[in-house]
């Protein structure tokens, strides 16, 4: 059953069938118990009546109106249901009512009894009078309680059978009424074109239906900024690669008109220069995509951090003099709490934008401090042009180059790294070299992302 109104349909008769029978039941076990208390009572006034009446000088009167049932048809109104026998003390019938058993209605003296009498059951009363000498014997057969007690149940039930099709057509209708909302998001849905990611209006939606209509503007939100994310990527990606690629196509035509050997080799060279320009620009590009998505789970660890600056500067062989870099003391035995791939992400961009930067007699520097509270910066400065203060804010921005940049730069390299530790709770700060020219670039971290390894694993 795929559909929601049928399913509401259902469910809603069925919980009113449901309730209606337990209605029923209730209402019967209740009137039963009542009907059986009123009838023992009528018993008993019956019984007291025809007491009151038969009086040693009226006997005769009495045994006249018992065998004619006058007393007892006023006393009870229900078709003559009640029998009444009137015993002397010494076991003599005295008197009887009309359809009234042979034998005796009960042996009991006082109070009620059931009996079975020829065949049919009977609720008695007893009433004894000593000092009259007889007693009193008032039956209700309970075969005709029971028809008065089905009667009712009976026209419980048929009042149910007759409601419940007149509801059902009113349910169907509440449902439909109710799912009325759901049809019209449905419908605005429906008719949206592929670029429509507007949100749907909640404002007069039911409580029930607005979670999933505001899980459905999330998700439009997601869509419109993953359009975006792809339109600005692609406009990135044309706009940096037209210039290496025009200036490449430009070297190939040098080298191919190239009068000489030395021309044409230094056509080549500078096409291969623009290759690893272009190579470098798409890979980056690929890393602001893949940042800019987020979709990547976490690695969270602790890292030597000593260890692995020397592991990715000995991967960095596009850079020149790598060997360039110096590690300070107190990178030994620190640990930092960070993501895997986006500390290598950052730490590798920090060290190759060092390394084009710094003149191969330059020298670079990594170095670290550890705050009392887990916090700590990591630190990388070179001895390079550096960059002017008004523009150390603006550098991290994508595809922003200061006025002193490097021939292979894209102007993605500091906002690839900012990118990466922001994602991790650090940030990038920029500052000059102490002591002469030159760029400090500081990943921060914040209290508790970095420590000293436990000495088992501390490097020696």
């Amino acid at each position: 059953m795929n559909s929601l109104r049928m399913r509401l349909f259902v469910t809603l008769v069925t919980a009113t069938g449901l309730v209606w029978l337990a209605a029923i039941a209730w209402t019967y076990v209740d009137s039963r118990a009542q009907f059986e208390s009123i009838l023992d009572r009528r018993l008993m006034e019956a019984a007291r009546m025809v007491d009151s009446l038969f009086t040693p000088a009226r006997a005769g009167a009495a045994r006249q109106a018992v065998g004619e049932g006058d007393a007892l048809a006023r006393v009870v109104t229900y078709d003559r249901h009640l029998s009444c026998q009137i015993w002397s003390l010494d076991g003599r019938l005295i008197g009887a009512s009309d359809g009234s058993p042979d034998p005796v209605l009960s042996d009991q003296h006082e109070g009620f009894s059931n009996r079975v009498v020829e065949g049919q059951a009977w609720r008695v009363y007893a009433l004894s009078d000593p000092a009259k000498g007889f007693r009193i014997l008032v039956g209700d057969n309970l075969g005709q309680r029971r028809q008065l007690e089905h009667g009712l149940v009976e026209s419980l039930l048929l009042t149910a059978g007759c409601v419940l099709p007149i509801l059902a057509p009113l349910i169907w209708l509440s449902v439909g009424r109710g799912l009325r909302p759901l049809n019209r998001a449905t419908r605005d849905l429906a008719a949206r074109d592929a670029d429509n990611l507007e949100r749907v209006e909640t404002g007069r939606m039911p409580s029930e239906i607005r979670p999933l209509v505001d899980a459905l503007n999330r998700l439009f939100g997601k869509v419109a900024a993953a359009r975006e994310h792809e339109r600005t990527f692609l406009a990135y990606a044309a706009h940096e690669l037209r210039t290496p690629l025009a200036g490449l196509k430009t070297q190939v035509q040098v080298a191919m008109q190239a009068p000489g050997a030395a021309m044409r080799d230094a056509a080549l060279a500078q096409t291969l220069r623009a290759v690893d320009q272009s190579a470098r620009l798409v890979e980056q590009l690929l890393t602001v995509s893949r940042l800019d998505s987020g979709g990547r789970p976490a690695a969270i660890a602790w890292i030597p951090v000593e260890e692995r600056l020397r592991d990715l500067l000995a991967g960095m062989g596009s850079v020149p003099k790598p060997e360039r870099v110096a590690f300070a003391p107190a990178l030994t035995a620190l640990e930092i709490q960070m993501d895997e791939d986006l500390f290598d992400l950052a730490m590798r961009n920090l060290t190759e934008n060092a390394l084009l930067m710094t003149p191969p007699e330059g020298a670079i520097t990594w170095d670290a401090a550890l705050g009392a509270d887990g916090s700590a910066t990591l630190s990388i400065t070179d001895e390079g042009p550096g960059i002017a203060e008004a523009e150390r804010a603006l550098v991290i921005r994508r595809f922003v180059r200061g006025s002193r940049r490097a021939k292979l730069g894209s102007g993605l390299g500091l906002s690839i790294v900012t990118m990466a530790l922001e994602q991790s709770g650090a940030r990038l700060h920029l500052d000059g070299r102490d002591g002469g020219p030159g760029l400090k670039a500081s990943a921060i971290f914040g209290p508790g992302l970095a420590r000293r390894a436990p000495p088992a694993t501390a490097r020696l």
